[in-house]
């Protein structure tokens, strides 16, 4: 499969690459058995660390190599053909990294941080989640505490996707404990600065290596650990965007491993009938053709980005956000159509798991993507920008 982006043009991209296609190889070898047994893909994050790929957002006097957005949606691709939930654990910590990297550089404690997580190949996990709230990320209920010694949280998280093996949480919480729900700040706790204690466990259909468990949280530390910046401005400015753009990846390498399926057993169909195409042929030109497509949306959202990357008030924009939240429902939505065609190409050899066309695992694990960052709260949050905003006036200008 082609990589979503153009392809790399420097020493650095180069490196990127080989670096994410030999993590892809060890994922690909232990995604079967991370997927039955529900485990962390231990091996897998170890070849991250290998090749040192959790740090490459950071730029160079970081100890990071600068990647691009374009650069890690190619490697949420690569490794989503792979494994799924590797893929997706890339991607969510890179979005932690990238609201720490946005709103904290320049502040001592988050500039030292920042400089572990290259230099240590940390692994950062997202608290969002919490109590009743469900997806409601917008609105938190455990509040910042200040103490004699520092700060404390303590935290319902309903979900820590991979917790449990993370080196750093990066939380939501209420500013003050007299703060309104919406009242949000950003805090990030290492792993000496709080304990886990389970409340839930992660028995899913599919991304079952993301271990998304829940948890008690009780973290302390000291008020520098809070990120300046209000939550009202991260959350729009880096954690929407980056987090549906490296999501938008790693589905459409979900995708396009099932499409490759489809290919290969149209061939195997076609060579067993002396040349003739099988029934759902027709399936698998659908899925190919729709995999282009959902390519094609990715980057040009990637490009939008990068247009906007440099500019707070633009990243804040309403058509911005609107893109943003379009393309990961838009994205979502077309990688389980692309997946279902898929299946179907296959017929009974991609329903069953027992065949080497097998369309099941990517076919769980696609699914996730309008359920677990739910598509009806997104397209809801969005019916009154979609009121206000006019048609195109033309197609091509």
């Amino acid at each position: 499969m082609k990589p979503l982006a153009v392809p790399p043009q420097t020493g650095a991209e180069h490196r990127l690459i080989e670096a994410a296609e030999a993590v892809a190889a060890i994922a690909a070898a232990t995604a079967d058995d991370v997927d039955q047994k529900a485990r962390f893909p231990q091996e897998a994050l170890a070849a991250l660390r290998e090749h040192r790929l959790l740090g490459n957002m950071l730029p160079a006097h970081l100890g990071g190599e600068g990647a691009s957005m374009g650069d890690i949606v190619d490697i949420c691709y690569r490794l989503g053909q792979a494994c799924a939930s590797t893929a997706m654990i890339y991607a969510m910590h890179q979005s932690c990294v990238a609201c720490v990297l946005r709103h904290g550089e320049g502040n001592d404690w988050h500039d030292n941080f920042l400089r572990r997580i290259a230099a240590e190949q940390l692994l950062l996990a997202s608290s969002t989640t919490e109590g009743n709230a469900g997806g409601n990320v917008r609105a938190s209920a455990a509040p910042i505490e200040t103490t004699s010694t520092g700060i404390s949280l303590h935290r319902a998280a309903t979900v820590v996707s991979y917790g449990a093996e993370a080196d750093a949480i990066v939380t939501t919480a209420r500013r003050t404990p007299d703060s309104p729900p919406a009242d949000q700040v950003l805090a990030v706790f290492r792993r000496e600065d709080y304990q886990l204690e389970r409340t839930g466990g992660w028995d899913a259909m599919g991304m079952r290596g993301t271990c998304s468990a829940g948890f008690a949280l009780k973290a302390t530390g000291v008020a520098a650990q809070v990120l300046p910046a209000p939550y009202a401005k991260i959350h729009p400015q880096s954690m929407v965007p980056v987090s549906h753009l490296a999501w938008s990846g790693c589905w459409a390498g979900i995708a396009a491993n099932a499409v490759e399926r489809a290919r290969a057993f149209v061939r195997h169909a076609a060579r067993q009938a002396n040349g003739t195409l099988p029934p759902g042929a027709a399936h698998f030109t659908q899925a190919s053709a729709s995999l282009q497509t959902l390519l094609a949306l990715i980057a040009a959202a990637v490009r939008t980005y990068d247009q906007h990357e440099a500019d707070p008030s633009a990243l804040m924009s309403l058509d911005f956000q609107a893109r943003m939240n379009l393309t990961k429902v838009q994205a979502s939505e077309l990688a389980v159509a692309i997946v279902l065609d898929a299946a179907r190409a296959c017929g009974i050899a991609g329903y069953r798991n027992d065949s080497p066309f097998s369309i099941a695992r990517p076919l769980r694990d696609v699914m996730s993507s309008p359920i677990m960052i739910n598509n009806d709260r997104i397209l809801a949050n969005l019916a009154s920008t979609s009121l206000l905003t006019p048609l195109p006036a033309s197609v091509c200008h």
